[in-house]
């Protein structure tokens, strides 16, 4: 196993868990089925060598990849990338100053599609925490 790798899939499985982490690696190994690179891709590259860089600390990396999230209109991956960025240090409060941060420079459509998918990660994230 590469460096890339490793470093991918200690961080991947840090914040999505061990299962999400081993189940993406098994399938990027697996060369089968629709788009396996992309697995490969998001563990050696996204989460080996982006994410894992300290030129950037993860809560701000966070920010900064919610905020592009949101100008693009990428529901699903605001409400991971809200999960992400509780995990990497974000409080509620800061994300609520994401969004509103995103309206004047994104628009309300965008900043309306983020609070939606926000939200979603919240209740998720309040659900995982339920005994």
């Amino acid at each position: 196993m590469n460096h890339n790798r490793e470093n991918g899939l200690a961080l991947f499985g840090e914040i999505y868990g061990p299962e999400m982490a081993q189940g993406c690696a098994k399938f990027a190994d697996s060369g089968e089925g629709f788009g396996p690179r992309q697995a490969e891709w998001t563990l050696d590259f996204v989460f080996g060598q982006v994410w894992s860089s300290d030129r950037l600390a993860r809560k701000l990396r966070s920010c900064t990849v919610l905020g592009m999230l949101i100008g693009q209109g990428a529901a699903e991956e605001i409400k991971y990338h809200t999960k992400m960025g509780i995990r990497n240090g974000l409080t509620r409060a800061e994300l609520e100053e994401i969004f509103y941060t995103a309206i004047p420079y994104c628009g309300f459509p965008a900043a309306a599609t983020a609070k939606t998918a926000m939200l979603a990660a919240f209740t998720e994230l309040d659900a995982e925490a339920q005994p």
